[in-house]
């Protein structure tokens, strides 16, 4: 049975595609996703109806698959928008390889650069210097083709710390396009006293 009211996770999300017969990762519409409710607000329709045409069906097999589905929508929204700044990218757990965990960030990389190669330049030249950077960066991790790694403590940090760039690069995008959502103090802004 899916998981309604839950937390999303890499495995329930894979799981309804699985069950819909797709056997393609969640972690490329993960990013797709997180830009796409950063740029254009994604709505659910044309999110159920995105994700239903990535599985090759027409609509989700029953009710509780589609309220999945849309679940997992609202969980990123929730997440992107929320003051504790606690998004987190749809991408495999430790119960993975190293390799396929890396495979996956590539994968969602590659979704969410998709939605942002959408954007004109104008647009983009109006980005703040640092997420300019943040793209521009995952542009060269989307660009690496063999991201077989050997599971180790060294490979397993770096990974950490490419899964946490991808993590602030879409949390800047969606503040940067939804000022004053989330509330985040300034502190840097804040006069001395």
């Amino acid at each position: 049975m899916p998981i309604i009211n839950d937390q999303h996770d890499f495995s329930s999300i894979a799981n309804v595609f699985l069950v819909h017969g797709s056997l393609q990762s969640p972690a490329f519409l993960d990013g797709r996703l997180a830009a796409g409710l950063a740029l254009h607000d994604l709505p659910a329709e044309a999110w159920l109806e995105e994700v239903c045409a990535a599985m090759g069906v027409e609509q989700p097999k029953d009710r509780d698959q589609g309220e999945v589905l849309l679940g997992w929508r609202r969980q990123v929204l929730d997440a992107l928008s929320a003051a504790e700044l606690n998004y987190e990218p749809l991408l495999p757990d430790d119960m993975f390889s190293l390799a396929e965990r890396a495979r996956g960030l590539r994968e969602w990389t590659l979704g969410f650069l998709e939605v942002v190669g959408e954007v004109s330049a104008e647009t983009r030249d109006a980005w703040s210097a640092n997420l300019r950077e943040a793209i521009e960066d995952l542009e060269v991790l989307a660009g690496i083709d063999d991201l077989a790694l050997e599971d180790d403590a060294e490979n397993e940090n770096d990974l950490f710390a490419l899964t946490e760039h991808a993590r602030m690069a879409a949390m800047l995008l969606y503040t940067e396009q939804h000022p004053g959502r989330p509330q985040v103090e300034q502190v840097d802004d804040e006069p001395q006293q």
